[in-house]
């Protein structure tokens, strides 16, 4: 109604019917749309929704079959700040994936088939504070610097992959990080691992489901975790010699003894001749008085 308690004009009318009309016509197919919000979750899409709204905030492709995210429709989406991409078959190579949709915030890659994360795979979103990974069993690397530049990153979730180590700085460097999770994964507890696991004690992060944050190998260790293995590998690691470390203290021992004796055999020979010189020269000295 109008302010005059008439109809309302059938200008305005035709505006809002052909808004209407417009997000209709944009909506993907098999997909539900409000407003800046795209829903597609369980459709068996193959391949990701074609016409989507230039101005979605939120992506939701949940439950589907799609294996491939094209980095070029995805930039058209620049005002992207949420994208649930869980239980698909994304995997092999999300490098430069995300470089257009630098605003996004929360990414859900759970439940799919990665198997590395390197620098070039995140790199783009800065101002991503949720990453969820897990439940990618085939997810065996996470490169050092993988997450340099996720600096506002808070959430991270790595459980249930295939990890078996985890670089200290690759979390430790992220100053916003506060929930990290790392269950169910097939943990190496070796020495190269104990910086890892000292850092976990000391940190203020949180670790959900830290019952379940075990070692895998080697054997000895199985099942324990990882507070409690903490102090054993300090004992192992930190007092006991291997191989290499006795191949590496005979080396010093010999060098140190080869030196040592070049050194002698140097000083030897410089006083021979120190001597040799200072008795001819006694000698002229005496040809000279006589």
């Amino acid at each position: 109604m109008s302010p005059s308690g008439g109809p309302q004009p059938l200008s305005l009318m035709f505006l809002l019917g052909m808004g209407m009309a417009s997000e209709m016509i944009n909506c993907p197919r098999r997909c539900s749309c409000q407003y800046l919000e795209v829903n597609c979750t369980g459709q068996q899409l193959q391949e990701f929704p074609a016409a989507i709204p230039l101005d979605t905030r939120q992506l939701i492709l949940a439950a589907n079959n799609v294996s491939y995210l094209p980095a070029v429709e995805l930039s058209f989406l620049a005002d992207l700040v949420y994208l649930d991409c869980r239980k698909n078959l994304l995997g092999d190579d999300l490098d430069f994936t995300f470089i257009g949709v630098a605003k996004l915030v929360y990414l859900d890659l759970s439940f799919n088939n990665l198997t590395q994360v390197t620098f070039s795979t995140f790199s783009y979103l800065l101002s991503l504070v949720v990453l969820k990974i897990s439940d990618n069993p085939n997810l065996v690397a996470i490169e050092k610097d993988a997450f340099t530049n996720n600096t506002w990153l808070r959430h991270l979730d790595v459980s249930r992959t295939g990890l078996t180590f985890l670089d200290t700085s690759t979390v430790r460097d992220l100053p916003n990080l506060r929930f990290l999770g790392l269950s169910d994964n097939l943990w190496h507890c070796n020495c190269s691992f104990l910086d890892f696991i000292t850092w976990m004690t000391e940190s203020n992060v949180h670790f959900p489901d830290a019952d379940n944050i075990t070692c895998y190998t080697p054997e000895a260790l199985r099942a324990l975790k990882m507070p409690a293995v903490e102090a054993q590998l300090h004992f192992n690691c930190l007092t006991q010699l291997y191989k290499q470390d006795y191949i590496f203290l005979c080396l010093i021992g010999f060098c140190i003894f080869f030196a040592g004796t070049v050194a002698a055999w140097l000083a030897g020979v410089c006083a021979v001749i120190y001597e040799v010189h200072t008795s001819k020269r006694e000698e002229g000295e005496e040809e000279v008085d006589t």
